[in-house]
């Protein structure tokens, strides 16, 4: 078959030519059983009229004073009674065949009918007409893409669908079909982009809302790109199951950066963050992108009372200006707001030591003051040989029974444990061990009992701290 307009050939049962585009008006074929109908009424009149005229004949007598007819003087007003009939159903004939071929409901019902006996080119064809008559009706358009789909000419049924779906005269329903077995189509062949790509350009909220699961929309910002002079915490949101990957420097995110579980904070510097959205069935969004320029002052540091260096008689480590909101650690990491907070001074720890001082507030902090120690006695008495000094005590006064600390038949005991080297009223170097009740599962805390040994001479004392000094007293 060739197109009427370009002459291109074009594949059967196809409504337009895919090389100019032109609609192609198919008339329907004459159908045989109204042929049939017309040949058995047309028959039926030209019988009546032979047995008319045989009985005419019979009964007519001659009149003996007329003069004999002529051949064919008898049967001329016969033929035009024919004729007249022959006109008059052609006349109706045409009638019916004009109708139907302008008629709407009659394309349809044969378009059904070619449907049910599985006639799917014929149905083709008259759904073809039907929609020529009635270029508006979307309910054509899903049915004639319900034939192609029981032809299994998947491409047809992929295009009246997607028609159907941009069809400014489709009604919520038809367009809910429409898409519904779209992305049913396109499930089946694991083609998420080609859904993600439909869904975002769909202007229904309900339908984009029905199947948001195969969404993947862009991730929402927070807080808008710009400069502010306080920490800010940023937020990414999306709907849809899946995860949200970023990047701090303006390089383009994928499945192998960060991948967003909490707030980012944008501290003090320049940030181009930007995120991408991939979703449960590995669709990525469009990249969301800002741009950030964080100035915060910063706090006042730490003033400390001793450099680092090395030492051989107890020092007391102390914040000498404001200890709000001070916060230190040991090992040598940077201090955070759950870093153990500065409230008192700290004995300098026996050996080597790196400690980290910063103040810090939310969103805000100031440098990290560092120090590191070198801590050595000169003396034979280790903190090790004055805890064993305390329980020596406890086991000879009967506070308890064995090396283990046990006092009854319980699994509760007590334990001893040293803390750390101080100079108690300048008299001397004293090791501080401090007592633990242990309950019978285990649960350890300290009793209040503390004890003082003289680092040098291993002689001990109760100590008792009163007000921020430290009082000796004879066991």
């Amino acid at each position: 078959m060739k197109c009427p307009n370009c002459g291109a050939e074009m594949k059967e049962d196809r409504l337009y030519c895919e090389n100019c585009g032109e609609d192609i008006h198919i008339v329907p074929d004459f159908e045989p059983e109204l042929e049939r109908n017309i040949e058995q009424s047309l028959g039926h009149i030209l019988e009546n009229v032979e047995q008319q005229k045989g009985t005419s004949e019979e009964n007519a007598e001659p009149d003996a004073g007329a003069p004999p007819l002529l051949s064919g003087q008898s049967v001329k007003p016969l033929a035009g009674w024919i004729g007249m009939g022959l006109i008059v159903c052609l006349l109706i004939v045409g009638g019916v065949r004009i109708f139907q071929y302008f008629s709407v409901d009659y394309q349809t019902e044969r378009a059904r009918k070619a449907v049910t006996a599985r006639q799917y080119e014929r149905a083709v064809r008259y759904y073809g007409r039907a929609m020529e008559l009635d270029r508006w009706n979307v309910d054509l358009k899903l049915e004639l893409a319900d034939v192609y789909f029981l032809q299994n000419d998947k491409t047809q049924y992929e295009l009246w669908l997607r028609h159907i779906a941009e069809d400014p005269n489709a009604d919520a329903e038809q367009l809910a079909s429409a898409y519904g077995k779209l992305i049913a189509l396109y499930r089946s062949r694991e083609d998420y982009q080609t859904i993600n790509d439909m869904l975002l350009a769909c202007e229904s909220e309900s339908i984009r809302t029905a199947y948001q699961s195969y969404l993947a929309q862009m991730p929402q910002f927070s807080v808008p790109g710009g400069d502010y002079d306080e920490v800010k915490a940023l937020k990414l949101t999306v709907t849809g199951k899946g995860n949200i990957y970023y990047t701090l420097d303006g390089s383009v995110p994928d499945e192998g950066d960060e991948r967003y579980t909490t707030p980012i904070l944008l501290e003090n510097g320049d940030y181009e963050v930007q995120a991408v959205f991939v979703n449960e069935n590995g669709v990525a969004s469009e990249i969301a992108d800002a741009v950030y320029h964080i100035h915060v002052e910063e706090l006042e540091p730490p003033m400390l009372n001793v450099d680092g260096g090395e030492y051989d008689t107890p020092v007391l480590i102390t914040v000498v200006n404001d200890t709000e909101n001070v916060y230190y650690t040991t090992d040598g990491t940077t201090p955070t707001m759950d870093s153990a907070q500065y409230t008192e001074p700290i004995p300098m720890p026996l050996g080597v030591s790196k400690y980290q001082f910063a103040r810090l507030e939310t969103g805000r902090s100031s440098v990290v003051v560092e120090r590191v120690f070198t801590f050595e006695l000169d003396t034979d008495v280790t903190p090790e040989q004055a805890v064993d000094k305390v329980r020596e005590h406890a086991l000879d006064t009967g506070k308890i029974l064995d090396d283990f600390g046990h006092f009854d038949d319980t699994e509760a005991c007590y334990q001893y444990q040293y803390l750390y080297v101080i100079d108690i009223n300048d008299i001397n170097a004293f090791y501080v061990v401090a007592e633990l009740f242990v309950d019978a599962q285990g649960v350890a805390a300290y009793s209040g009992n503390y004890y003082a040994v003289n680092a040098y001479s291993g002689y001990f004392y109760r100590l008792q701290a009163e007000d921020g000094s430290y009082q000796l007293s004879e066991l």
